[in-house]
C-alpha cells in the first residue's frame, strides 16, 4: 500500500506534529507526534508493519502499534486527506 497526499491537501509540521490542511475546503486536522511519524513513513513507501516496528521500538508493544497505524490510515482515508495509489 502506497499512501500520497492530494494534490488540495498540504502536510504542515509543527512543535508537537503537524497539521494537515484541506485547502480546498479549509478544514485542518491535527496529528499528534507518533501519528506524523507514522504519515510519513507510509508517505516514503514503507508499509503499516513498518511504521509500527519504528514506533512501538520491539516486539512488546507492535500489535498495539500496528493497530494504531491502521487506524490512522483509515481515519485519514475516510477524511480524503490520503490516498491510495
Amino acid at each position: 500500500m502506497m499512501l500520497a497526499l492530494p494534490r488540495e491537501v498540504v502536510l504542515t509540521e509543527t512543535e508537537s506534529g503537524a497539521v494537515l490542511l484541506n485547502e480546498k475546503d479549509g478544514r485542518f486536522w491535527r496529528l499528534n507526534g507518533s501519528g506524523t511519524v507514522a504519515l510519513r513513513l507510509l508517505l516514503e513507501g514503507r508499509t503499516p508493519q513498518e511504521a509500527a516496528e519504528r514506533l512501538s521500538g520491539g516486539e512488546r508493544f507492535r500489535e498495539r502499534a500496528l493497530a494504531d497505524v491502521r487506524g490512522l490510515v483509515d481515519a485519514l482515508r475516510a477524511a480524503g486527506l490520503v490516498v491510495v495509489r
